[in-house]
């Protein structure tokens, strides 16, 4: 999908708050060397393709008739709704290599063959650098045999063997890790012994003696 963008010259609150009202969401576009240029888009055309794009897929975008690629940096979204408050974009040159965080996925966790078991998936990113032809959207991960102490880290990922990408984190740090359930102690609780408490007739009768 493509999205518009247009240059803004509207800075501060009141100014910004007018275009909210409009259904256009204020954000600010970075290219390597050149100043930031503070644009917009229409808020339902933003959310749609960040849903769909995330941070770590390119996207095609028109900035007032010129057509650029663009990866989103950063988005801040409101607390409860689904609305998109400010947003940072890379304008991207498709010859020049980027870094960016790619989310790992566990691939076929929930089908995994050792049960009963506890996946544990450690990283939720990996940092890479490629040419923007070569990003992959996920890093990938095979779960489905791993066996009860088994560790999966970052030289396990699919992305590994691929040597159009290099992986900026360490090699050896751990993606996930698969364990037996750890059953629940429930330790009894030793109840002190009771006091006798006198009835009446023996408080009576200790009345009557004294």
């Amino acid at each position: 999908m493509k999205l518009n963008f247009t240059k803004r010259e509207a800075f501060g609150k009141n100014k910004v708050d007018k275009l909210r009202a409009q259904g256009l969401v204020p954000g600010v576009a970075y290219s390597k060397g050149e100043e930031a240029i503070h644009v917009y888009a229409v808020e339902k055309d933003l959310v749609k393709a960040y849903q769909n794009a995330g941070l770590s897929n390119i996207i095609k975008a028109d900035f007032d008739g010129e057509e650029k690629n663009i990866l989103f940096k950063d988005v801040q979204k409101h607390p409860f709704k689904n609305q998109i408050m400010h947003y940072d974009i890379y304008l991207i040159d498709m010859n020049q290599k980027i870094k960016v965080e790619i989310p790992v996925v566990l691939e076929g966790r929930d089908n995994v063959k050792v049960q009963p078991s506890v996946l544990m998936q450690i990283l939720d990113t990996v940092e890479i650098e490629c040419l923007p032809a070569d990003l992959p959207s996920e890093a990938l991960v095979k779960v489905v045999d791993m066996q009860i102490g088994d560790t999966m880290t970052v030289e396990d990922l699919d992305i590994a063997k691929n040597e159009k990408i290099e992986i900026l984190t360490d090699r050896d740090e751990i993606v996930a890790t698969l364990s037996a359930p750890q059953e629940e102690v429930i330790e009894e609780e030793t109840s002190e012994a009771s006091v006798e408490v006198p009835t009446v007739a023996e408080t009576k009768e200790k009345e009557e003696e004294e």
